[in-house]
């Protein structure tokens, strides 16, 4: 799958939005990509994540054990890796404020596991997810995502490999262009912004 191709997939679920938004890092874009409504229908999903799997099956030579996404955006992403991949797909949650395994979820110690994520831009949420990931005695062996917003300038702590790379600018709010300090801003995420 090219560039073009997983562009077309977010094009055609409705899911490459432009406009002024506030992103899950609190960064303001005027390009947003929905990866719940490419997610929302399985076959679409599964024609994306088998790319990415491909990739992923390509680029790191260790076994994969287990998948971890952090909740909310990777969940799907990182169940349907896990189905790709043919191994369990769990995932971390934020409790106040930190991201931690409920449900009964448990990681092997030193089982390789592969962090998941729908979209990367600053890394942030990776990063955290992979040291929660340590924390419970897994070997994070590499990332991926569907998106890389950083087009490879982010460095998770681990390889990060992903379907495509784009560079979208994205702004602090008191650095806006004069474009969208005049234009109201909405918040698609999953994630409450701090205040």
């Amino acid at each position: 799958m090219n560039k073009e191709d997983v562009l077309d997939e977010f094009r055609n679920a409705e899911a490459l939005l432009e406009g002024h938004f506030i992103l899950s890092s609190g960064l303001h874009s005027e390009m947003y990509l929905q990866c719940a409504r490419v997610m929302m229908d399985p076959a679409r999903g599964a024609r994306i994540c088998a790319a990415l799997a491909e990739k992923v099956n390509m680029m790191i030579d260790e076994k994969i054990d287990i998948v971890v996404s952090p909740a909310m955006g990777g969940v799907i992403v990182g169940y349907e890796m896990g189905r790709q991949l043919g191994v369990p797909a769990i995932f971390a949650e934020r409790v106040s404020g930190e991201f931690e395994l409920r449900r009964g979820f448990e990681i092997p110690q030193g089982a390789n596991i592969l962090m998941s994520e729908d979209i990367v831009t600053t890394g942030l949420s990776s990063k955290e997810c992979i040291k929660t990931i340590e924390k419970y005695g897994g070997n994070v062996v590499a990332a991926s995502c569907l998106i890389d917003r950083s087009n490879g300038k982010i460095d998770v702590g681990v390889p990060l490999v992903s379907l495509i790379g784009l560079e979208i600018s994205a702004y602090s709010a008191d650095n806006l262009p004069a474009h969208l300090k005049n234009s109201e801003a909405i918040k698609p995420g999953s994630r409450d912004m701090k205040k």
